[in-house]
């Protein structure tokens, strides 16, 4: 079962590095990986936090910060460390094949970091804005859209991304509940 899963996962990954390959992708996946490509976007969200809830806003900051650290750790460094599995662009059985778009490929692949942290966001921050019912699905489309250039630039497996997108949204509901329940700002 397990070793079906993997296989799985192997020939996904193939048909989105090899099989969706275009000159367009090719150029933007690296750059839409990269957290500071998206700093402009953070930018955005602190300052709407900040224009809606003035000096409350430092609750809100602080329980994304203990968000990200939580889940960036639980993600790049315990379970990482757990499965050690070997990245896409690392693997020898793969070499040839694998569509390597970026220069380092170093660490272990399973769960992706980027997609638990960015979905934990996605999932946390619609909480504070239940008013923009908008919110949510375009915050889940870029958390994909970063998780998919992970797969598609060869450092990340689909079931990483996968994993690592639903880790996060538990991770961001689990926070916005607490965020409800102990710091009463919503």
């Amino acid at each position: 079962m397990l070793e079906q899963l993997l296989e799985f996962d192997r020939s996904f990954f193939i048909a989105i590095n090899n099989g969706l390959a275009n000159p367009i992708l090719d150029v933007l996946a690296p750059f839409m990986r990269k957290q500071e490509f998206w700093y402009p976007l953070y930018a955005v969200f602190l300052f709407f936090i900040f224009k809606k809830y003035k000096l409350e806003s430092w609750k809100i900051i602080l329980a994304l910060i203990l968000l990200i650290t939580l889940s960036d750790q639980f993600s790049a460094n315990l379970v990482k460390n757990t499965f050690m599995r070997i990245r896409p662009c690392s693997e020898p059985s793969l070499q040839g094949i694998t569509r390597h778009l970026i220069e380092r490929c170093a660490g272990y692949s399973f769960m992706s970091a980027h997609a638990t942290n960015h979905f934990a966001i996605a999932v946390f921050l619609p909480y504070f804005f239940r008013d923009q019912k908008w919110l949510l699905p375009a915050l889940l489309a870029w958390a994909f859209t970063i998780s998919f250039s992970q797969v598609y630039v060869g450092v990340h497996y689909p079931l990483d991304v996968i994993a690592g997108a639903l880790c996060g949204s538990l991770f961001g509901v689990a926070f916005s509940r607490y965020v409800n329940k102990f710091i009463k700002i919503v």
